[in-house]
């Protein structure tokens, strides 16, 4: 997938030059540890931090040998002399192999937490401009009660967050290294070794393995980047529902030249969004053969290899453009505030039912009885046209308890919105950020409206 919202790091991190780059500085550094412990001569070693990988001839010689560490050793060895007799001594495969991809994936994760960041401050800006813009809180889909569009936003903000900390966590997991030999005994070398080179890599090392790094880490790893695309895909298929031509509360970026049909010229559709949501199904699929890789035979087996190749640099790859692409979406989102306050009075006031409840309860009534009196006059907007306040004043029953002048002012969007201020306060998302990067609302805007 190549596009503007590919981003050229990440797929650096995991090209095969990368690759076979880290191996060759595990086998430095492990040569470097040697060293140190006086085994291997320093002259020796200052010859094998030139040492190149040509992965031309690599592929020649794995043409032959069928095995993609015995290929890398002999052409790294074609690039030294008589020193190459020490590459790879006391190590078998996954020293070199884990340790390397715990050196790809927290590359990757680092590249991740930027886009996380930088998503972040895209929508805590659009949550502060959009802070008292109100709109109708649904639930089940069904207009329930007011909020406002940055309240929404803010609630992505405080999840991404949570999603930056999980990420954090992760890649704690995963930034560690093995060099234990072949079985994890360290028969053919010692802690000291992997201690020594670990911390050249920096890494650190793995209290215990086996053969391999146990794979429960790269589970965490994949189910975090599955779980924050899950995440976007949440928010993704909000922006798709509010576009909805029905509702069209907000809209995604829509260039000029551009179309959405090659039938019906007029289409404008949630391309994006959608691509977001696709993905995100993919990730979590690659989240799941994660965890299946956790149980192999005994000391290690080879089943999660050949998936590895997939899942690792596909859910890295992909979160990055998924992330990417969102933060772009929210960049140039359209927003359309008129279109809200319509979609607010198009149930003529039914949105304020509980409140008149609650008035009848502070009346005296039973909650019973003030929610039987509540929902006979709430069906008949339903299936009429009059609005719910012309109902419930025409109601002798709820006139009597409330009059006019009571009932008028419970009919008020804004009553609904006095907290938010302290909610945004909550998540530090400050009144100083507002008047910054939004225009404050005016008196005007804050007085009672009915509806």
């Amino acid at each position: 997938m190549i596009d503007r919202y590919s981003r050229p790091q990440m797929k650096k991190v995991w090209s095969e030059a990368s690759k076979f780059s880290k191996w060759l500085e595990v086998e430095i550094a492990v040569c470097e540890a040697w060293a140190d412990l006086g085994v291997i001569p320093r002259k020796a070693v200052s010859k094998i931090k030139f040492a190149r990988v040509n992965l031309k001839r690599m592929e020649e010689i794995l043409q032959e040998t069928h095995h993609d560490m015995t290929a890398f050793i002999g052409a790294v060895s074609e690039s030294l002399g008589d020193e190459s007799r020490f590459i790879h001594l006391g190590l078998t495969s996954s020293d070199v192999i884990d340790t390397a991809l715990s050196m790809q994936l927290v590359e990757s994760a680092n590249l991740l937490d930027e886009d996380i960041k930088e998503l972040i401050a895209v929508l805590a800006e659009k949550a502060i401009q959009y802070k008292y813009t109100p709109m109708i809180g649904r639930t089940h889909g069904v207009h329930a009660e007011p909020i406002t569009f940055g309240l929404k936003l803010a609630i992505w903000v405080e999840e991404m967050k949570r999603n930056a900390h999980r990420l954090a966590e992760a890649r704690k997991a995963i930034a560690v290294g093995k060099i234990s030999g072949a079985v994890g005994t360290y028969a053919t070398l010692s802690p000291e070794i992997e201690e020594k080179a670990c911390a050249r890599l920096k890494l650190q090392p793995a209290p215990v393995s086996s053969q391999i790094l146990q794979r429960d880490r790269h589970a965490q790893f994949v189910t975090t980047l599955a779980l924050i695309a899950s995440s976007l895909e949440k928010f993704a298929t909000e922006i798709r529902n509010l576009q909805k031509t029905e509702t069209r509360e907000v809209e995604e970026p829509f260039g000029a030249k551009q179309t959405g049909s090659s039938a019906m010229p007029h289409k404008r559709n949630p391309e994006l969004t959608e691509r977001i949501s696709g993905l995100a199904r993919l990730i979590r699929g690659f989240a799941l053969t994660s965890m299946e890789n956790v149980a192999l035979w005994h000391e290690r087996d080879i089943s999660h290899s050949s998936t590895e190749r997939m899942t690792l640099p596909g859910s890295c790859l992909l979160l990055d453009y998924c992330l990417s692409l969102f933060t772009s979406v929210m960049k140039g989102l359209q927003v359309y505030p008129q279109r809200m306050q319509q979609n607010l009075r198009l149930t003529r006031g039914l949105i304020f039912s509980q409140r008149v409840m609650l008035a009848l309860i502070d009346k005296g009534l039973s909650r019973q009885k003030a929610y039987e009196l509540v929902q006979r006059n709430a069906m008949k907007v339903w299936k009429g046209k009059r609005t719910f306040l012309t109902l419930l004043k025409a109601d002798a029953e709820v006139a009597a308890i409330l009059p006019t002048e009571e009932l008028e002012p419970l009919f008020d969007e804004q009553y609904y919105l006095r907290f938010v201020h302290n909610i945004f306060e909550r998540l530090g998302l400050t009144e100083r950020q507002w008047q910054e990067k939004s225009v404050a609302p005016k008196s005007s805007d804050l007085a009672p409206r009915k509806i």
